[in-house]
């Protein structure tokens, strides 16, 4: 028989003179939570990684990495980015091999000498420093020994010399076969004050000819659990990049609602990066320019990733701008884009990374890809990652307000006469609860104007649905201060 006061586990038949006291959560929620998420990374693994393909695994740190996927692998490079950025995020891995259609990418140094005098080879592969001993008479053929010995005692390097060097030249070949490799960087005497020894010069042929990217769609499918993905994307082709956001677009739909997004990064110049801009167009993606810097693609990626999945998770409002990707290398200043061109870019949907006076490496902006609306009229909607986790958010906090306090309730409409501890809700009481969240989310910072939203807050029963409550809000985002603008007028 219904009471004035509704149980959901202390029945109302008993006879038996009893004491019943029922516990229930639904109010011990007070703090603000963060928004759930996972930080996923994907890459290619070698032969002596212990992982299996395909399969999902919790990282933990970079040396469990470093056995499952194998040192100097894509995979281990990532991982030691990803938590030196995020330590504590909770973070997981798919591993696959290389495409057995695919190529290595390959590269040559050739010396030349003799070394006229004593010194030191001051080399960087990956932005990895590697010091080789030069003796005075050193000829080429001995120097190009010496080198292909320190590059393969390197074993976390991201490339080997297989083959033992002949007539002063050293054969470099990418751990991995794929695109990836044709982003290894190799340089000498890149530091200030750096030089050759005296009498040994060297030649590089740039790595290249690296072909053939693994399939992004089965890894994305091995992924479990509802954790809001952060995907480190390494694979920057059309065809991959496109299948995650497609995955994406579908997790981000309102019964999934596991809003998800992925980061990449893109070698090349200023204009074949306008291109690859033009070319996408998507909320859930996020593409930074590599402007020269000594380190892959895929690492900056990573870095990204967890740097701005941190800040994003305990406050998707406030601003990316300034975070150090420290330990990264700046590239030299001749590298580095205009800010004519880091504005040009942005308006493409690229974001881009700044540069400080001690060589730091920051992030400048994060956007997303999207550009134009589904009638190609162009917007700005989502340019901001800000824009597009702060409605996750909201979104979050509002599924988990009802799903906390009304897993059970019935339905009525407002004018309804029932006893105060019915658990009956009216489109008014859902009303309050819609903007106290609000001033809730007002006060830490995430939404203004509180009095606009609560006037054009709409929630009606539905007369579709008589089970159903239907809403309309419109919050206002809070926005980032990224501009100063000020006029000086000054007097003699």
């Amino acid at each position: 028989m219904s009471d004035n006061v509704s149980f959901r586990e202390i029945p109302d038949d008993i006879r038996v003179p009893y004491q019943a006291t029922e516990i229930s959560g639904v109010r011990a929620d007070a703090t603000a939570p963060g928004l759930p998420h996972k930080i996923v990374l994907v890459g290619q693994k070698l032969a002596a990684g212990t992982a299996l393909p395909g399969v999902e695994v919790v990282v933990q740190n970079p040396d469990q990495v470093a056995k499952l996927a194998g040192r100097g692998s894509m995979l281990h490079h990532i991982a030691i980015e990803a938590k030196r950025a995020n330590p504590y995020a909770q973070m997981t891995m798919v591993p696959v091999i290389d495409l057995p259609a695919g190529a290595a990418a390959t590269g040559t140094l050739s010396f030349t000498g003799p070394a006229t005098a004593a010194g030191t080879i001051p080399m960087y592969i990956d932005g990895n420093r590697i010091q080789v001993g030069v003796s005075q008479g050193d000829t080429a053929a001995m120097i190009a020994a010496n080198v292909a010995i320190q590059i393969n005692a390197a074993v976390d390097l991201p490339m080997s010399v297989p083959v033992a060097p002949t007539a002063g030249s050293v054969a470099l070949v990418a751990r991995h076969k794929g695109e990836c490799g044709n982003d290894l960087d190799v340089r000498f005497a890149a530091n200030y004050g750096e030089s050759m020894p005296s009498g040994v010069g060297v030649t590089i042929t740039a790595m290249n000819g690296g072909s053939g990217n693994p399939d992004v769609a089965p890894l994305l499918a091995a992924i479990s659990g509802s954790d809001r993905i952060r995907l480190v994307m390494p694979w920057t082709d059309s065809a991959n990049i496109a299948a995650a956001e497609a995955d994406f677009d579908v997790r981000y739909g309102p019964m999934v609602k596991q809003e998800s997004h992925l980061f990449a990064c893109v070698s090349g110049s200023f204009g074949s990066l306008t291109t690859y801009g033009d070319n996408r167009n998507n909320i859930n993606s996020t593409v930074f320019w590599r402007e020269g810097n000594m380190v892959a693609p895929y690492r900056l990626a990573a870095r990204a990733a967890g740097l701005v999945s941190m800040r994003g998770a305990s406050d998707p409002a406030r601003p990316y701008h300034g975070m150090v990707l420290t330990g990264i290398p700046a590239p030299a200043e001749r590298d580095r884009g205009t800010l004519a061109e880091h504005n040009a870019l942005l308006k493409k949907g690229i974001s881009t990374f700044k540069y400080g006076a001690g060589g730091e490496v920051m992030i400048e902006m994060v956007c997303t890809t999207y550009k134009t609306n589904s009638f190609g009229m162009p917007t700005k909607s989502y340019f901001k990652i800000n824009s597009k986790w702060g409605a996750d958010y909201f979104r979050f906090r509002w599924d988990a307000l009802i799903a906390q306090r009304y897993p059970d309730f019935k339905i009525c409409d407002d004018d309804t006469d029932f006893a105060p501890g019915q658990p009956m809700v009216s489109p008014s009481v859902l009303r309050g609860e819609a903007f106290g969240l609000y001033k809730d989310l007002e006060y830490t910072g995430q939404v203004e104007q509180t009095e606009s939203f609560k006037e054009t807050l709409i929630m009606l029963r539905s007369i579709a649905n008589v089970n159903q409550m239907n809403a309309v809000m419109a919050p206002n985002l809070v926005n980032q201060f990224d501009v100063m603008a000020t006029m000086i007028e000054f007097i003699n």
